[in-house]
């Protein structure tokens, strides 16, 4: 008998399907990012400069994407690599000019067609697309963005805003699936501030005016996302997690909350967020890190928040649409192509747990105050042959399991990385 149908003979005892828990994790998107190949310098600014805005990248790991092409190159050795469904997420900064398309425009002027070839690029590999403004690293921050107390620069990113709902619009009709929209600012300040309402009235009405852009709601998924602080901004950020999901509730009809689970204190978790948002809301966004000790963005590891992350999403429904998943972290220390791989195959290895989790048996235990055989029987799941399941799963998909995979990448390191 081979490793996968032990395996699957131990899970069904439990009453777990293994076979239906593959197929449905074949079914789930989970968005790559795809500002990790490139150390989120995107292509629309001409000076290579240092990151602002709370933005932070280190290291210097030789292999850097340096054009669209090479950036393509990169992802698509990620999505070889990689069992699952896959959208793309792309940052504004992100846009290609060329003498096709007009050549540069600012980001309050930029337009559908600065993605076409990034809707070329999904197309050809059947992949959706969400999308992101670019709120950080521009002259236009001063520092401030949407809050500032400046009109000339908040009308400058209102317009860039609108522009990014025009281009979500046309990423979700080019590729057939909804757009998450995500607005991000590293607004705040670094010290202790003298008006803190006054800032996010401001921050209120820019992403009131944003949302005034007409969009298909069914097709456009505007988020807000919050954060604790950031570097230059430790004090007091704008965006805190009670505006942000306060914003969010007031405008159910057009807008849902994303929760990145490295912007909150280091004693909350998202996981038990998730089930509280969705008492509420109809759907929710997810940026899946790994923070140590602040927001650093690591490569998602198989830890057990991560893990406690994918079995909220399963317990809730949230494989169903209601729960939309993307990963948000970048490491220029190391092979960046590596990270990659690393943090997407491990949320699809907590998912694929999270799906073999026999939860109405637990669930009857919790019910009936069972808690001894409760504690008993999750720690036993936890030496379960999963890797035989995960084995299988990566198989069916056509990607190569553990222990495969990653010679193919240092061979690419060796071969394309290196010669940069």
């Amino acid at each position: 008998m081979s490793d996968y149908l032990q395996a699957k003979a131990v899970y069904a005892k439990l009453g777990v399907d293994t076979d239906a828990a593959i197929e449905k994790l074949k079914s789930v998107p989970v968005a790559l990012h795809c500002w990790q190949g490139d150390d989120v310098r995107g292509f629309d600014q001409k000076s290579d400069g240092p990151l602002t805005g709370g933005i932070q990248t280190t290291g210097n790991y030789p292999g850097r994407a340096r054009t669209p092409e090479e950036l393509m190159a990169d992802i698509d050795v990620v999505l070889k690599l990689c069992p699952g469904m896959k959208k793309m997420n792309l940052h504004a900064c992100y846009a290609i000019f060329d003498d096709e398309n007009g050549g540069w425009v600012d980001r309050d002027k930029i337009e559908p067609k600065h993605f076409k070839k990034w809707v070329d690029f999904c197309k050809a590999r059947g992949l959706g697309c969400d999308f992101n403004p670019t709120f950080f690293s521009h002259p236009m921050c001063d520092p401030l963005t949407l809050a500032s107390p400046n009109e000339e620069t908040r009308r400058f990113w209102i317009e860039h805003g609108k522009a990014c709902i025009r281009i979500s619009q046309y990423l979700a009709e080019e590729l057939g699936q909804p757009c998450v929209m995500n607005i991000w600012t590293g607004d705040g300040f670094k010290d202790i501030p003298a008006d803190r309402m006054g800032p996010r009235m401001r921050y209120k009405e820019s992403i009131d005016a944003i949302l005034s852009e007409p969009f298909d709601f069914d097709k456009v998924k505007p988020c807000v996302e919050s954060k604790v602080f950031g570097i230059g901004v430790e004090a007091y950020t704008v965006g805190s997690a009670e505006f942000s999901l306060g914003y969010a509730a007031a405008n159910k009809d057009k807008c849902i909350p994303l929760m990145d689970n490295g912007h909150y204190h280091p004693t909350e978790v998202v996981s038990d967020k998730i089930p509280a948002l969705l008492t509420f809301f109809p759907e929710i966004a997810l940026h899946v890190t790994r923070p140590i000790r602040w927001d650093s963005d690591h490569v998602v590891l198989l830890d057990d928040e991560t893990r406690e992350i994918c079995k909220e999403i399963v317990r809730c429904g949230g494989l169903d649409g209601r729960v939309k998943i993307a990963l948000d972290y970048f490491d220029a220390s190391i092979n960046r192509v590596v990270a990659w791989i690393v943090g997407f195959r491990n949320v699809q290895k907590a998912l694929l747990m999270a799906l073999l989790t026999p939860d109405a048996q637990l669930k009857g235990l919790q019910d009936t105050n069972n808690w001894t055989e409760l504690m008993v029987s999750q720690e036993e799941l936890k030496t379960l042959p999963f890797g035989a399941v995960w084995t299988q799963y990566c198989e069916s998909c056509g990607a190569p399991a553990d222990g495969e995979w990653f010679k193919v990448a240092k061979a690419y390191e060796t071969d394309v990385l290196s010669k940069r």
